[in-house]
């Protein structure tokens, strides 16, 4: 069990604003009992933390993470242990929740996948939360296919969106489909009954559909602009419909390879702030050396910073999220505060945890970490214990 802890930093980023002068006490359930002037602080007894030259933030939450440090999620002899050891890596890079992004080549290894993760959702986390399931890969258009395998695309089907539900328990998050896909209205609306949000993502969709999925029960989008039909002025396509919607959400993957600058700046004029969430899409090669790395029987080349297939497409990322919070600012001109928030606070939302992480308030989980002004991160903690600490 954690210790009661007094943290006192340079700045404190908050929902609504970034505090000086301020401090957050840590109960010994690891809640948030107070957040603000150090001057009112409760005089109770805390084991003390105090860093003047470092950012304190809630801990970063990747809603799109396939692998990093040469685990690939689901593809080994041991998806569970898997998934613990990389919850155990993801701290060293601010991330304290993520989805396990995962695909199979047929509805009974998917299956299998998921009963073989449940128990690792169920249980204490280890090192970041694995907070759920994001199904992608299935259900998808072969026209904006990307680097999955070809021949693992299936039409959306009832049987197997239920059969997924069953095993899952109710860890699946967030499911990627193509709405042009036959039946994939019905298949969407199964899913969201069951507490998944339903993402438009590898999709070809014309504008008139992708208005008309994103009113129902298409509510965020998978990586915005790849893998989506694009704009044009006479054919607007998917992107044309998320850049004019009132209320989707959308996933950025903000690490300098994938999208340009001015088209984050677009998205963040169209969205604002509290619409973008900012992902890694991270696979196997991310946080390890250039070089080939295999993953579902694919060659990925990873060099400086980039992951491409045979092809020269692109394959997933190698990114690490605190780093695209720091080009979400740089890049765009977005604040530390709202960059900080795309990563945290609006990731919870999506899949409706704010109410337990994704911000420093009173009465949340200390989902905490602390940052220097290179965004590179010194100290994670989860649930009020230190799980990572590079304060040295």
């Amino acid at each position: 069990m954690p210790k009661p802890i007094y943290i006192e930093a340079k700045r404190i980023i908050t929902p609504n604003e970034s505090l000086d002068n301020s401090c957050v006490l840590v109960n010994e359930n690891g809640i948030i009992d107070y957040v603000g002037r150090k001057e009112e602080v409760p005089n109770n007894q805390f084991e003390k933390l105090i860093v003047p030259d470092l950012w304190l933030s809630p801990g970063l939450i990747d809603l799109h993470n396939h692998g990093g440090n040469g685990i690939s999620l689901g593809e080994g002899d041991d998806p569970a242990e898997d998934l613990r050891a990389h919850s155990k890596w993801l701290i060293e890079t601010g991330v304290t929740g993520f989805l396990a992004s995962i695909s199979a080549p047929t509805k009974q290894i998917t299956a299998e996948i998921i009963k073989k993760l449940i128990p690792v959702f169920e249980e204490p986390a280890q090192g970041a939360r694995p907070l759920g399931l994001h199904l992608e890969g299935m259900f998808i258009s072969h026209e904006k296919i990307g680097a999955f395998v070809p021949e693992w695309l299936r039409l959306p089907d009832l049987e197997e969106a239920r059969e997924c539900i069953n095993y899952a328990k109710g860890w699946i998050k967030q499911v990627t489909m193509a709405p042009e896909l036959p039946n994939a209205m019905e298949v969407a609306r199964e899913f969201k009954n069951a507490g998944a949000t339903i993402a438009m993502g590898h999709s070809n969709c014309e504008y008139e559909l992708a208005k008309k999925a994103l009113s129902g029960d298409f509510t965020h989008v998978t990586h915005m602009f790849n893998a989506l039909s694009g704009f044009n002025h006479r054919a607007p396509g998917a992107v044309g419909a998320i850049l004019t919607s009132e209320k989707v959400t959308a996933e950025l993957i903000a690490d300098g390879v994938h999208i340009h600058p001015a088209a984050m700046k677009l998205l963040l004029k169209c969205l604002g702030k509290d619409r973008i969430v900012l992902i890694t899409d991270a696979i196997k090669g991310a946080g390890l050396p250039d070089g080939i790395y295999e993953e579902f029987g694919l060659r990925i080349c990873v060099k400086n910073g980039k992951a491409t297939d045979e092809g020269g497409g692109l394959a997933g990322s190698v990114a690490m999220l605190n780093k695209c919070v720091k080009n979400m600012h740089e890049l765009t001109g977005a604040s530390v505060q709202d960059a900080i928030c795309m990563a945290t606070q609006n990731p919870a939302k999506v899949i409706g945890y704010d109410n337990k992480i994704g911000s420093i308030s009173a009465g949340k989980a200390a989902d905490l970490i602390l940052f220097d002004e290179s965004f590179n991160v010194r100290l994670t903690m989860v649930g009020g214990e230190i799980l990572f600490n590079n304060l040295e």
